[in-house]
């Protein structure tokens, strides 16, 4: 089968999961934390906020921007194996293509956001708090009006907007070219040799504009926190959590019956990725700590000093779940060419880069609304902030019924095998020793 069909099952299911996740954020949204709400906020830094907002805010911020990075490595990886003729890849081009046209969904989430930082309807951003950029102003910060520069919402909004916009714009781009081929004629490479010159045009302006996203919207939540490797560190836990949907969704569609020339041999070369993103997660994450930890800056280490000593789960769950577990049960060659411990790999993982997202952002977030490092640390283990709760992971089963329902809608609109494709025939007789 070439045609993908998207059930009406299969939307009654995604829909249930998606209403789900809607009722969570409005509990969050309508409810939040009562231990938040019972502090008195004129005695912190930060002008008083309604805290119950935050809990809402933090989670859609977390969602929104790991489904959207999935969606833009997609594309990059995409980009990557075609432009170096990564003939195995061709089979499962067309799952990628519909995972990266996310970006336009994901976009219209980021706007709601940058709604919420003109409007001062959340807190997510110390940056963006009224009066710490203004010399002499009750709330000045020194460290923040010297990044002022780049952490303000102008910076904000129009790289968000340009940046995501023309990332979306090529994508759609490679995908009409990419559609448009199944009707070509047998040999003709026109259309292939076209879409490579947009590849090529995608690959360095994502490279260096992703990075600067990922500041602005996740490492500015500490604000007065930095690190030369947390792009990295972040990429590559977008991109492993690619790699395990791709898996999921791949063992789902081959018990339909669809994908009948994905072996277990492309399974095997998706495992070894799998594995090796995995390792170099956690080279980048370790290089990250211990250069820190080394050079003992104190502007520097407050971000682990924080995950280390009031989230211990978070900061070694992250540690067990995105490498312990992947790395001991992948590192065997046979683990990666069988469908069910590969599966459940990609289900830890899959979790496991959410929750070093909740990680990134939750602590902060916890900060930037009661107004210091003090005042949250005599919270201690807030709900909602110290670990993700029944609310969270609902929230996050929403997004992914989201995610997984456009994703079948745009595999349903076009051949789900490129056989035109001029790589097509290396795919089918791929075969991994």
């Amino acid at each position: 089968m070439n045609q993908f069909t998207f059930t009406s099952r299969e939307r009654m299911v995604l829909i249930g999961f998606m209403i789900l996740g809607v009722v969570c954020l409005a509990a969050m949204y309508l409810w939040g934390d009562p231990a938040l709400e019972a502090m008195n906020h004129d005695t912190h830094k930060m002008e008083p906020v309604n805290s119950h907002h935050m809990l809402f805010w933090s989670t859609f911020l977390q969602n929104a921007v790991y489904f959207l990075g999935m969606a833009f490595v997609a594309m990059f990886g995409y980009c990557a194996f075609i432009t170096a003729y990564g003939g195995w890849f061709s089979g499962i081009k067309r799952l990628w293509e519909a995972i990266a046209l996310w970006m336009g969904p994901g976009l219209i989430m980021m706007v709601i956001l940058i709604a919420g930082v003109w409007m001062h309807l959340h807190h997510l951003y110390h940056w963006n708090a009224e009066g710490v950029a203004t010399v002499g102003h009750d709330h000045y910060d020194e460290i923040i009006a010297g990044k002022s520069a780049f952490l303000n919402k102008y910076w904000y909004t129009f790289a968000t907007l340009i940046c995501v916009g023309v990332w979306y714009a090529i994508t759609l781009k490679i995908r009409s070219i990419s559609v448009a081929e199944d009707s070509a004629e047998v040999g003709d490479y026109s259309f292939h040799g076209k879409a490579r010159w947009w590849m090529a045009l995608f690959l360095p302006f994502g490279a260096f504009t992703s990075a600067i996203l990922i500041w602005q919207w996740l490492m500015s939540v500490d604000a007065h926190w930095y690190s030369t490797m947390y792009a990295w560190n972040t990429t590559a836990s977008f991109f492993v959590g690619l790699l395990s949907f791709t898996v999921l969704i791949l063992i789902y569609l081959k018990s339909r019956g669809y994908y009948p020339n994905v072996t277990e041999n492309h399974m095997h070369d998706i495992g070894k990725y799998l594995f090796g993103f995995s390792v170099f997660w956690a080279y980048t994450w370790f290089s990250q700590y211990m250069l820190i930890w080394y050079s003992n800056n104190g502007e520097e280490t407050i971000y682990f000093v924080t995950r280390r000593d009031q989230y211990p789960i978070l900061f070694y769950g992250n540690l067990i779940i995105n490498f312990a577990l992947p790395f001991l049960i992948l590192i065997r060659n046979s683990s990666k060419r069988k469908f069910g411990t590969i599966g459940l790999v990609a289900f830890l993982t899959f979790f496991g880069h959410w929750f070093d997202i909740f990680q990134m952002v939750k602590p902060g977030a916890l900060i930037n609304v009661v107004g210091t490092q003090e005042a949250a640390t005599e919270l201690g283990a807030v709900t909602g902030y110290y670990l993700p709760t029944l609310l969270d992971l609902g929230a996050f089963l929403g997004f992914t019924a989201m995610f997984i329902y456009f994703v079948f809608s745009k595999l349903s609109q076009a051949s789900l095998v490129p056989e035109k494709d001029p790589y097509y025939g290396e795919s089918v007789t791929h075969h991994v020793i």
